[in-house]
């Protein structure tokens, strides 16, 4: 290691490696994510965002602390992103998700070509170039179809069942219902009518998956996003096991599934912030 990265990864007055923090507060979720120098992640934890936003990041920092076995006293740099990044007091830089949700994605599955990242509140399509950089992305944050939230209120409120056991639910369909409304109230109506004519609850939940699929991928098409391989599902909904294969059969490809889907951001925030930290580093001293 260089002495530029060496200075860069010696956390000021230790002898230790430099730790970094990325914190990552979305709507639902709060994420915090703390790696070494070399990029290794040490720690992980993921809390319910409250309405706090500066106490949901610091109770998601605590928790991926203490999970890494390490203290405050060890940070040499914490960042954030994500919708309340600019709340969380303590950070010392900010960066906007989209960026660090493609840096975070690559380190997890390097070659990524695509992201579809599905969450509580919002859905994202990234096209993603060489070293994770962001060539064209596309959001949806106006409208609950194609979020997590879409899937989550119609199953739950519709079928009555536990979000745990939605997935392997929706796994044992045989002849998904289609859904002619990408609208939640009106999706609700037309599966109250599939639930009075006796569907099986499995053809509703997997229904109500490619649904919100197929309004997500239609998101990218409009915006003219190849969609390429590797693809890569992340968010909440990716923790649902049957999400991947509403997602495959609506786009005709395999789709990637992460250990942790929804560490990417926190983990690209902290990454970059490595990556800043030593780029100064290296470029040396300046002068007038």
């Amino acid at each position: 290691m260089s002495d530029a990265l060496d200075s860069a990864t010696a956390a000021p007055g230790s002898t230790g490696a430099a730790l970094f923090a990325g914190v990552d507060i979305g709507s639902t979720t709060t994420k915090a994510v703390v790696v070494d120098g070399a990029g290794t992640v040490l720690g992980f934890t993921i809390i319910d965002t409250k309405h706090d936003r500066d106490e949901s990041g610091e109770e998601a920092l605590a928790g991926a602390l203490a999970s890494a076995g390490k203290t405050d006293a060890d940070l040499t740099l914490v960042a954030s992103t994500g919708y309340g990044r600019r709340s969380f007091k303590r950070t010392q830089k900010v960066l906007p998700e989209i960026v660090c949700h493609a840096r975070g994605t690559e380190h997890l599955h390097p070659g990524v070509k695509t992201i579809i990242d599905v969450g509580g509140q919002d859905s994202k399509i990234i096209a993603v170039g060489d070293y994770g950089t962001v060539e064209m992305f596309e959001m949806n944050d106006r409208c609950a179809a194609g979020t997590g939230r879409f899937f989550e209120v119609l199953s739950r409120r519709l079928l009555s069942v536990p979000m745990e056991e939605l997935g392997p639910l929706a796994l044992r369909s045989t002849k998904p219902v289609f859904l002619s409304s990408v609208c939640t109230v009106f999706a609700e109506s037309e599966i109250i009518s599939h639930l009075s004519a006796g569907t099986p609850a499995e053809d509703i939940a997997l229904g109500i998956l490619e649904s919100m699929a197929k309004r997500v991928v239609s998101i990218g098409r409009q915006a003219h996003i190849d969609y390429r391989q590797p693809v890569v599902l992340t968010g909440g909904i990716a923790l649902n096991v049957a999400a991947a294969r509403a997602f495959a059969d609506q786009l005709g490809m395999d789709v990637v599934l992460l250990e942790n889907p929804q560490m990417p951001a926190a983990l690209g925030v902290a990454l970059i912030a490595l990556d800043d930290l030593v780029a100064e580093a290296s470029a040396g001293p300046t002068y007038p």
